[in-house]
């Protein structure tokens, strides 16, 4: 499952074929198993250059597409009542004029699946997996995301949310306690109705992270946003950095790992767009393992530890980082001891930063509002609702069943995650981690593309097949942001049927047509990125390495 492609300097565009070059790399009898702690050697290149045939046109198609989501935003993408761009006469003509949110919705799903596109693209013109194709993954990543910053919020008003939960601090609330409607006028901050009652969820440096913007920018939602996307930024870029480096302690292609998780339009558009969290919350953690893994745990601890009071849900990686620290063949009261001093630091820090902030570990009671909503396209999700349905026709009391597949669905959750901690290879443990870390995920009532994106870097670092596995990858890829583009759109409920029909029904349905279209004509249609879809006539000769 793991290592799929060869090291850096090797070919692997677009097919399964190796070097022969490089036996111990392709996972041949007689190649070194590597630990976690060893560093794949990568040749020195000369002719970088032509790595990758003619990058540019993938990268400035992608920077088209960006463009036109950011055009897009102008007319659909969220904003705050209060906010003062409702003023601008060109904000007004595309949000309020029936052809301008029809271009609007035109330029935000062409533009995404462009972008779906011009990555598909980029990563068939590699022709070797050097120096080149990082450099073109890196100017793709920069091009792509930087007209995203300058978007208005997409897929997504979370942030606002951050922004309400930050005014709750200045103004003295307990925001662990209180939703945003203990503040007044809180409906002018363009928060979800979800989070108006709701306890916060997030941990304490995220709090002081809320806090501080909601202060420098005394609640401008413009600049409260932008520097919430520097905030994620700082996430982005610790992925850029640390998902290489962890691929090669895995005997992956770093440069390969990077272009399926920085330049992936998944991770762009919900770490950039749509101002996310989780892009430090990701961020620090792939950090914090790659410090584990190469011994410096107690530096690793803290990192993760970061992310876990950023989003607490990373806590699933601190016994697999005791597991690493106990080192290869250690006994089980060797084990035991390095869970508890894993545990130990990491609650010692959160019990210190609680004391700072005063309000204690208060974000445990706000886990539950992400886990009591549901979503069609989720495994568990897709059960409960078939309950609920079953249930319904005979009388029953449907949704109160349906809950109990929901948590059926996280107890086998636990159940996994339980089984990879104390089951399986002490080379595999990132892995391990990478597959708890996925149950935890899917095996939720709620999926959202932003959950997906906190597993693939971890997958990627891992080592993800040119097979099944990467095609899979693509269609997950193409069906996100079709459901993303249709999915949350900030259309006025006055553009009704006498208006050419621009309801927010009928928007939704017609970006997701326009998306739909595009993704089908990706998959089967096109002659240079259908062959990414369709099954291989070449064997896989690559295997795994760890």
């Amino acid at each position: 499952m793991t290592a799929p492609v060869p090291a850096a300097g090797e070919t692997a565009v677009g097919s399964s074929l190796t070097s022969p070059s490089r036996p111990s790399e392709s996972g041949q009898p007689g190649s070194a198993r590597r630990g976690l702690g060893s560093l794949v050697p990568r040749p020195a290149r000369d002719d970088s250059a032509g790595d990758v045939d003619n990058p540019r046109s993938p990268i400035l198609a992608g920077f088209l597409g960006s463009l036109f989501m950011t055009i897009g935003s102008i007319g659909v993408g969220w904003l705050a009542p209060a906010s003062e761009l409702r003023r601008v006469p060109l904000f007004i003509w595309m949000r309020t004029e029936a052809f301008g949110v029809a271009l609007s919705i035109v330029l935000l799903a062409f533009g995404g699946m462009l972008l779906v596109r011009a990555w598909l693209r980029l990563g068939q013109r590699v022709r070797v997996w050097g120096d080149g194709a990082r450099k073109a993954t890196l100017q793709a990543t920069v091009a792509w995301g930087l007209p995203l910053m300058f978007s208005v919020p997409l897929f997504s008003r979370d942030v606002y949310a951050y922004i309400g939960q930050g005014r709750l601090m200045v103004e003295g609330f307990n925001p662990y306690e209180n939703g945003i409607s203990a503040l007044s006028n809180y409906f002018q901050l363009g928060a979800d109705r979800m989070w108006t009652e709701a306890p916060v969820p997030y941990g304490q440096l995220f709090l002081w992270i809320e806090q501080f913007v909601v202060w420098a920018t005394n609640v401008h939602p413009e600049g409260s946003i932008m520097l919430f996307r520097l905030a994620a930024l700082v996430g982005v870029v610790l992925c850029v950095i640390y998902v290489p480096k962890l691929a090669e302690l895995h005997g992956v292609n770093p440069n390969r790992a990077l272009w399926l998780t920085a330049a992936n339009p998944l991770f762009l558009t919900n770490f950039i767009a749509s101002v996310h969290n989780d892009s430090l919350m990701i961020g620090l953690a792939l950090a914090g393992l790659y410090y584990c893994a190469t011994r410096r745990v107690i530096l690793g601890i803290v990192l993760v530890t970061l992310s876990i009071s950023v989003k607490p849900i990373t806590v699933v990686f601190l016994p697999f980082i005791g597991l690493l620290w106990a080192g290869k063949g250690a006994s089980w009261p060797r084990k035991v001891l390095f869970w508890a001093l894993t545990a130990g630091l990491s609650l010692a820090l959160l019990y210190a930063m609680s004391r700072v902030n005063g309000f204690g570990f208060g974000w445990i009671n706000g886990l539950s509002a992400p886990g009591s909503i549901w979503i069609w396209y989720a495994p568990v999700g897709l059960v409960g609702l078939m309950v609920a349905s079953i249930s319904n026709a005979f009388g029953l009391d449907g949704w109160g069943l349906a809950k109990w597949a929901f948590d059926a669905g996280k107890l086998l959750a636990v159940g996994i995650v339980a089984w990879q901690i104390f089951r399986g290879d002490y080379d595999r443990l990132m892995r391990r981690l990478t597959l708890a870390f996925a149950a935890v995920v899917l095996l939720s009532p709620m999926i959202q593309s932003w959950y997906i994106v906190w597993l693939i870097p971890l997958f990627a670092v891992t080592g993800i097949r040119d097979d099944w596995q990467v095609k899979a990858l693509y269609f997950i890829v193409s069906f996100f942001m079709v459901y993303a583009i249709s999915d949350q759109l900030d259309v006025f409920p006055y553009l009704q049927t006498a208006d050419l029909g621009l309801a927010l029904a009928l928007a939704r349905n017609a970006a997701a047509i326009i998306a739909l279209l595009f993704a089908l004509y990706l998959i089967f249609l096109d002659p240079k990125t259908k062959q990414l879809f369709s099954k291989s006539d070449e064997p896989v000769t690559t295997r795994p390495i760890i």
